[in-house]
């Protein structure tokens, strides 16, 4: 397995297979993909992408004890590579980035169902469970960065 830098583009897919099954390509682009300060990554096995994640320069308006934040969205692995540690993989790799960019907290709307994920990499709930019209039940979850 490897971990790298990867473009927005090479997100769409897995981001369509996992997370906006059944909708159109067009909404696999998130707003900010193309920002200067995100950045996207990807795991790789046998150099086919199977994970993905994106991190983007985004506070997010309840967070007041961090100014500067990064947003953790997208993240997905491809359902025959799932259990095998590449979403923490990728967030090792980001944890540093996210840091030499003066940033201290990663932020993400989890869904309810990947919560427990983010819990064991030391993610913290922040708010109660709410919807995602269209997506479905989330938690704003957050990790300090050291």
């Amino acid at each position: 397995m490897e971990v790298r830098r990867i473009n927005e583009a090479d997100t769409y897919d897995i981001r369509s297979k996992m997370l906006r099954q059944g909708l159109p390509l067009s909404t696999c682009k998130f707003a900010g993909d193309d920002d200067d300060q995100t950045f996207h990554l990807g795991a790789f096995i046998d150099n086919k992408l199977v994970s993905v994640a994106s991190f983007y320069f985004e506070s997010h308006k309840t967070i007041t004890d961090h100014e500067y934040q990064y947003r953790l969205r997208g993240m997905a692995t491809l359902e025959e590579h799932q259990g095998k540690g590449l979403s923490k993989a990728l967030l090792s790799m980001a944890f540093p980035i996210i840091k030499q960019n003066l940033c201290t907290v990663l932020w993400c709307n989890a869904r309810s169902t990947a919560a427990g994920f983010y819990e064991r990499v030391n993610f913290s709930k922040i708010s109660d469970e709410f919807d995602i019209e269209g997506v479905g039940p989330h938690f704003l979850m957050k990790k300090v960065i050291d």
